[in-house]
């Protein structure tokens, strides 16, 4: 059986990502358009908030550059309405605004925003934000990868607290996840009961060596025939089958 941690090699920030502007000003518009296409983006420009939710919606850009200002539906409410859809909610988001105050890039950022630029601003500023945000999220997209453990049709995600078995989504506890999820990461390995403990310290149980038992007990019916490879290790504890 194949054990593995998924991991993904890093990318260019610039080349190949599709940009998103959203802002009412024409003129504001092909400047920003002129500048990241020669930084090497791919740059879409809209003028309206309903016109960015529909583009957003068909072909999911890579970061959205938004107006706070726009007609209809402003700015505030294209990003509350992004970032509670679950297929939109993880492409970053930089507001633009002409206000300085200090609430305007406080609103912004609670509905979701990575990242504010207030204008006027520079068309190079603008690039090194958009970079920036960029970076950040590939790295957050790495490190959920590499934490990723997949055993065969078990797949562990640690940073979606999800697992899956066969494409299947499974209904675990916090002590059952924690305690699949230690074990399998490290397959072979054999573990105390104490040392499951240590490890796991369940919120929603009150783990003790006893009742480790009981909890493993229970992740195997739900792991079904893939139960047996949590193995007893007589004298010991358990161990994830390598």
């Amino acid at each position: 059986m194949k054990h593995s941690v998924t991991s993904s090699k890093p990318i260019d920030h610039a080349a190949g990502h599709h940009v998103l502007v959203v802002d009412d000003e024409e003129d504001l518009l092909e400047l920003v358009r002129y500048n990241l296409t020669k930084e090497g983006y791919r740059v879409s420009c809209v003028a309206t908030g309903d016109e960015a939710l529909k583009v957003v919606r068909r072909q999911p850009p890579d970061l959205i550059v938004l107006d706070l200002m726009l007609p209809m539906i402003d700015g505030l409410e294209v990003c509350r309405r992004l970032k509670g859809d679950s297929k939109t909610r993880d492409i970053p988001i930089i507001m633009l605004t002409a206000k300085s105050e200090e609430s305007d890039m406080v609103a912004g950022l609670e509905r979701g925003a990575d990242d504010y630029v207030t204008k006027p601003f520079s068309p190079r500023v603008l690039a090194a934000r958009i970079k920036a945000v960029l970076r950040r999220k590939e790295a957050e997209l790495q490190a959920e990868h590499e934490a990723t453990v997949s055993v065969g049709e078990l797949v562990i995600h640690p940073g979606r607290h999800e697992v899956t078995l066969a494409g299947q989504p499974l209904i675990l506890t916090y002590t059952e996840f924690s305690l699949l999820h230690f074990l399998a990461k490290r397959p072979g390995w054999a573990y105390s009961r104490t040392q499951i403990v240590d490890a796991v310290k369940g919120e929603d149980y009150p783990v003790t060596e006893r009742s480790v038992d009981v909890q493993v007990a229970g992740l195997r019916k739900k792991l079904g025939t893939f139960g047996s490879y949590i193995e007893t290790v007589r004298g010991v504890g358990y161990r994830f089958r390598a």
